[in-house]
């Protein structure tokens, strides 16, 4: 039988997460007061995802998302499904551009393995009946390197973080051929702690491990997640630096991790953040093999509303090709519009005429 591989990423792309209409806040409310029953909560998800759904069709993206709808945090739904991870509320929540977090985090509790019965392969099989061939089912999910952020792992269950890294490589080899075994062929892998190895003012734990040793483990996490994954399955990283309520987390180009993550990561494709002078220039992208990665320009802004200018957003798509083949390039907005279930701080409308835009100008650019 011959593979039929997914054309993935595409011209015209996106992160994955949409604004959560107020029927679902409304629902998940009602929900956590008793009002309603977690099964009626989930019948609005499915009704929106539906409307959601037929949305992003409509205006000519090739890749659908289920916007997320079912999740809070884009990363701390999935993970704290994994064996050997819980969820908990903490103390005080994360610092970002002049504000703090919800209060939330996971933690390593066990031996970390793949949990055969995680939600997120009921409500990926849902979503791909409705999305009933009409376009690529895309699934998000955060990097198995999300687990080396600060504060997660145990180091009285794993005091070799070598160990640490085997089982959560073994988790996600498991959690790949489970998606593919649902119908997922097109897989995207959300990594802020990729991004923040790159940050000036990124914080070592407790002086153990350098940065170089850092980016190494990353490298291999993810290439060891990688192995032997179905040829037929397209996966992709996404490089973020923050992304809540219209916020960020710190600021720092690609230069520090370029030569290792950008060159030698086995990834059909990158989504690069590149909407302000935060994500520096795209100079480190002459890193990237010419016959490698599919590099998704993230030009386009989710944080606000405004539109961008299309013929700058041209000109920035001119500039990259001077260190990524032409062909090698897509553009999208440079992270979801709802990274957690509070939002960016622009209307339903905006958000669509985003991705429009990015439909019509990549048509434009690449035909």
């Amino acid at each position: 039988m011959s593979i039929t591989l997914t054309k993935a990423p595409f011209k015209a792309d996106h992160v994955g997460s949409l604004l959560r209409p107020e029927s679902i806040h409304l629902a998940r409310k009602q929900q956590k007061e008793g009002i309603i029953t977690a099964e009626q909560l989930r019948d609005v998800e499915t009704k929106e995802i539906k409307r959601i759904v037929d949305k992003q069709i409509e205006i000519g993206l090739e890749a659908v998302t289920d916007g997320e709808f079912r999740r809070t945090w884009w990363h701390f739904d999935f993970l704290e499904h994994l064996n050997g991870i819980e969820g908990y509320v903490t103390e005080k929540g994360l610092t970002f551009d002049g504000i703090e977090t919800e209060r939330y985090n996971v933690r390593n509790t066990g031996k970390i393995s793949f949990n055969p019965d995680h939600p997120f392969i009921k409500d990926f099989i849902e979503f791909n009946e409705i999305v009933d061939g009409r376009a690529v089912a895309k699934q998000t999910i955060p990097s198995p390197n999300q687990l080396f952020a600060v504060g997660v792992h145990n180091e009285e269950i794993y005091p070799d973080i070598e160990d640490y890294a085997k089982d959560i490589i073994k988790a996600y080899q498991d959690a790949l051929q489970a998606f593919y075994d649902a119908g997922v062929r097109y897989l995207q892998l959300d990594d802020v702690y990729i991004a923040r190895l790159s940050a000036p003012d990124f914080q070592f734990k407790e002086g153990k491990y350098t940065r170089e040793q850092l980016i190494d483990l990353a490298l291999r996490v993810i290439n060891g997640t990688l192995e032997g994954k179905p040829e037929d399955l397209v996966v992709t990283t996404h490089l973020c630096r923050g992304n809540y309520q219209s916020t960020w987390a710190f600021e720092g180009s690609y230069a520090r991790i370029a030569p290792t993550l950008l060159a030698k990561e086995n990834v059909d494709g990158f989504f690069l953040e590149y909407d302000d002078h935060r994500s520096g220039d795209f100079k480190p992208l002459e890193h990237i093999p010419n016959d490698g990665a599919q590099v998704v320009l993230g030009v386009v802004t989710s944080k606000n509303g405004e539109l961008e200018d299309k013929e700058t957003v041209k000109s920035r798509i001119k500039e990259a090709a001077q260190f990524v083949p032409h062909e090698h390039l897509c553009l999208s907005p440079q992270c979801g519009f709802a990274s957690t279930h509070l939002g960016n701080k622009l209307t339903e409308e905006q958000q669509w005429e985003k991705l429009k835009f990015v439909v019509d100008v990549a048509k434009e650019v690449w035909g």
